[in-house]
């Protein structure tokens, strides 16, 4: 999945039926002035930096950073920001998976998707006739810019809806809305069935092994999957406006898989209901970027100040981390795997003794108190009384207390077995 972000306020939607997923903000809440100081936090001369799909997932899944959304929102290159700060990122995919990924997607989509077609047929309309390779229509997606490859699919997606066939869309652009400014995205493939429902597909290199994949990459493809679905809504409801029928986006999507350990494509149907509704009620928690900007110190910038070759950060990291650190941030270890500034808020969480640095989990069990130095305090002989000022017990300093006296009780009763003396030893 490709994602390209607009930092520019999202067009109004109009009874045209424009594509973009949500409407978007007034003038008084996007003022141009807006627009004006994302590019002075990126950087005089500086694009901005495309989404990619993890970031947007990763972005979806912990709504609570500020930090995240404003660099994401601005277009920033977190992953440079992190080497010029001295805690570079240690993920990425191999360029292996990458050409093994793009050969695969080709060969499912060979001679007009017919491979494609049957596996949609096969798995998510059994009992119909099956389309003909002369039956299917491909429209042509191409337009200038993401905006208008946008405007173009919405174009195909009603006009393949009012006229009740099989259509398939090689990499149709969407929009959706995140943090209050645009963001495309471009899924590998959405179908339209004859009875006017479309259907999102998901293509993946990782394999299915007697029919069932790893659970942890079809759980990211369904979150991914889940966006699309969510950027087709708007679109399926102006196509329904304007050709008189029912048009719906399924909420089942279809994954396409290596089969085994071969080349050959194999598909199943995927539930992302869940993923839906996690993803439409994330995105809407999102902050908007102006909002988190304006609070931001008048000279605050993230420009790394390249030199002439377009790579080296001229600027202080100490600089640099003062910047970053006027913005809040909602640090979590699953953050390692998703987010390129992910090393420097552990770094940054472990010196505050943050709990946070131990998990969302342990973090949600501990309460009221914010730093492992609290934790200790409480957890000992000597620590503050657990009533607070009602005279109610703080049930996690109770908690704390309970374990710290197990524990404790466990320590002072072990004892060391001493060796058998009638047994010879090891020689």
């Amino acid at each position: 999945m490709n994602v390209f972000r607009d930092s520019r306020p999202a067009p109004a939607a109009s009874s045209a039926g424009s594509p973009t997923a949500a409407p978007s903000l007034p003038p008084e809440a996007a003022p141009r002035v807006g627009r004006a100081r994302l590019t002075e936090l990126r950087g005089p001369g500086v694009h901005p930096r495309p989404l990619d799909a993890r970031a947007l997932a990763a972005l979806a899944a912990n709504p609570g950073c500020h930090r995240r959304a404003l660099l994401d929102g601005a277009g920033i290159d977190k992953g440079a920001l992190a080497r010029a700060l001295g805690s570079p990122a240690a993920y990425g995919q191999s360029q292996f998976a990458l050409v093994r990924g793009t050969a695969f997607e080709a060969r499912v989509k060979a001679d007009g998707g017919t491979e494609l077609l049957r596996l949609v047929h096969e798995r998510l309309a059994p009992g119909t006739p099956a389309p003909g390779p002369e039956e299917v229509a491909t429209p042509d997606l191409s337009a200038a810019g993401p905006a208008g490859r946008a405007a173009r699919t919405a174009l195909a997606l009603r006009d393949a809806t009012a006229a009740g066939g099989w259509a398939l869309l090689d990499h149709p652009m969407l929009a959706v809305e995140v943090a209050g400014s645009p963001a495309y995205v471009e899924p590998d493939a959405v179908v339209v069935h004859p009875d006017g429902s479309w259907t999102v597909v998901e293509i993946k290199s990782f394999p299915m092994i007697d029919g069932s994949a790893d659970a942890a990459k079809v759980g990211a493809a369904a979150r991914q999957a889940a966006v699309y679905v969510l950027a087709l809504e708007p679109v399926a409801r102006h196509a329904g406006a304007r050709t008189g029928r029912t048009v719906r986006v399924r909420d089942r999507v279809l994954l396409v898989c290596p089969k085994d350990f071969s080349n050959l494509p194999t598909a199943a149907a995927v539930d992302v209901r869940k993923q839906l509704a996690t993803t439409r009620r994330q995105l809407a928690r999102l902050t908007r970027v102006e909002e988190i900007a304006a609070a931001l110190p008048a000279k605050t910038t993230f420009d790394l100040r390249l030199a002439d070759d377009g790579k080296t950060a001229t600027r202080p990291p100490e600089e640099l981390a003062e910047a970053v650190e006027a913005v809040g941030a909602a640090y979590a270890p699953e953050c390692l795997a998703a987010c390129e500034l992910a090393f420097h808020c552990r770094t940054r969480a472990r010196q505050d003794g943050a709990v946070e640095a131990l998990g969302r989990g342990v973090r949600g069990e501990l309460g009221g108190l914010r730093t492992i130095e609290e934790v200790l305090t409480a957890a000992g002989p000597d620590g503050a009384d657990p009533a607070d000022p009602d005279g109610e017990e703080d049930p996690a300093v109770v908690a704390l207390r309970r374990a710290a006296a197990l524990r404790a009780e466990a320590l002072a009763g072990a004892a060391v077995p001493t060796p058998r003396t009638e047994e010879p030893g090891c020689h």
